[in-house]
């Protein structure tokens, strides 16, 4: 295939993806913004943030990776045109995963009393625990919002979250502003303060797209006709059959960013703050990428409903291409402005100094890991999810874990060798993922 033959690809899949891409950077906006604010009351209170966050996150993704089992088979329902299918997949998918969210709160809530093991300073523990109680209440808003995100990305609109997630980060940042620094007579509530502007703007968010659909007339026919079908025991096995190993993927991933971020507090504040610092900006490019390769997601089981292999395979190739050269740009950015680029979060030289050293290890890791997203976002378009888990485990837990502590704790190579072990995890499972996709796709096609 010539170049030239991609354009129309990159097109279609670039005006999916923008929508889909702001939402995303919403998202890890609110973080970052939390991170910048909460940086500048002091490192403790980052490192605080940085521990909790990396601790809740596994959770929360957890819950993320069973909505966006919808995803594809709301997809392929949709390009067939059976409108029943869709309304099934409604009704059945926002219930399972109404439970899904209800389990994993109480769950994350269990948490909670485990975090004075996981060996961080009692400074950080002191100040994480609150945070940690505010982000659990803010979980099944949050899962109501992704619930209903991952149905209308899959019947192909991606506006309407883009719209809610730029809405609430502004609710976000004013409440991050008045609370965390205690501003026209509200409390002085620093990290507080933070776990309270996110609770309220995850809240805002799901009121918001229930808003939505009730003025929207265009999107009320799936609503109305959901209402007239079943619970069904095989539509819910169907979901979770597709959801929880997608969940499964992404926990295993972020169980190794946070096993890693735990080691990391075992080196002290100063590591753990400055690893807070540049995991955010990578998490901001990763983001971007996310966008994209959910965009992928969609395009990629329409082709498969409609049995379009060759636009199928064409698609998934444009993804990749798109997201590898977005990658290697911002992999030079980071190495250029490497000293710079912390300033946002925080002043303390020594933090700023480990995060520029980090940063450099992250412009190489951030182009595996957009390999990795953008593969497993064609897997899961057409439905193949089981054996990709079992890669993640391997990739992540079998190898990347055990160099990052290997490099660290035997080697003596300090915070650096935490990246490197996310490094080689990375680049193990781009490249297996990438193979699946090859093996797959002959077997289909």
């Amino acid at each position: 295939m010539k170049l030239s033959d991609y354009i129309p690809f990159y097109k279609r899949n670039l005006l999916l993806a923008f929508p889909i891409v702001l939402s995303q950077v919403g998202q890890i906006t609110v973080h970052l913004v939390d991170n910048m604010m909460v940086g500048h009351v002091g490192t403790t209170e980052l490192a605080a943030a940085s521990f909790a966050n990396n601790v809740f996150m596994i959770g929360m993704y957890f819950g993320m990776g069973i909505t966006y089992g919808l995803t594809p088979l709301i997809g392929k329902a949709y390009s067939n045109g059976k409108l029943h299918e869709v309304a099934a997949l409604l009704k059945n998918g926002m219930f399972t995963h109404f439970a899904a969210a209800i389990v994993l709160t109480v769950v994350m809530f269990g948490i909670y009393f485990t975090l004075p093991l996981l060996g961080q300073p009692v400074e950080v523990l002191n100040l994480a625990k609150p945070y940690f109680l505010l982000l659990c209440l803010s979980y099944l808003p949050f899962m109501l919002f992704f619930s209903l995100k991952q149905f209308f990305e899959g019947i192909g609109n991606t506006k309407i979250a883009m719209q809610i997630t730029l809405s609430a980060n502004v609710v976000n940042i004013i409440i991050n502003y008045l609370f965390i620094f205690g501003k026209f007579g509200f409390p002085e509530m620093g990290l507080v303060g933070a776990g309270i502007g996110t609770m309220v703007s995850r809240l805002f968010m799901a009121l918001l797209f229930i808003i939505y659909i009730y003025k929207l007339q265009k999107f009320k026919k799936y609503f109305i006709e959901a209402r007239k079908q079943v619970f069904s025991v095989e539509k819910i096995t169907s979901i979770l059959k597709i959801g929880i190993p997608i969940g499964f993927q992404i926990i295993v991933e972020l169980l190794a960013f946070g096993i890693g971020a735990i080691m990391m507090g075992w080196l002290g504040e100063i590591p753990l703050a400055a690893h807070q610092v540049a995991i955010g900006l990578a998490s901001f490019t990763y983001m971007i990428s996310l966008g994209v390769s959910q965009a992928n997601t969609i395009r990629v089981s329409h082709q498969m409903g409609v049995k379009d292999y060759k636009s199928l395979r064409m698609a998934a190739l444009a993804s990749t291409q798109l997201v590898l050269a977005f990658m290697l740009i911002m992999g030079g950015v980071f190495v250029v402005a490497r000293n710079y680029l912390p300033l946002m979060f925080t002043l303390d030289r020594a933090v700023i100094d480990i995060a520029a050293g980090l940063l450099i290890i992250a412009a190489i890791f951030q182009v595996f890991d957009g390999l990795q997203v953008v593969m497993l976002s064609t897997l899961r378009g057409i439905a193949d999810v089981k054996f990709p888990m079992f890669i993640a485990f391997f990739a992540y837990l079998l190898v990347g874990i055990p160099t990052s502590y290997i490099l660290t704790f035997v080697f003596n190579m300090g915070p650096q060798g935490i990246w490197y072990g996310y490094l080689v995890g990375l680049g193990t499972a781009g490249i297996l993922f990438y193979f699946r996709f090859k093996y797959i796709f002959r077997k289909i096609a």
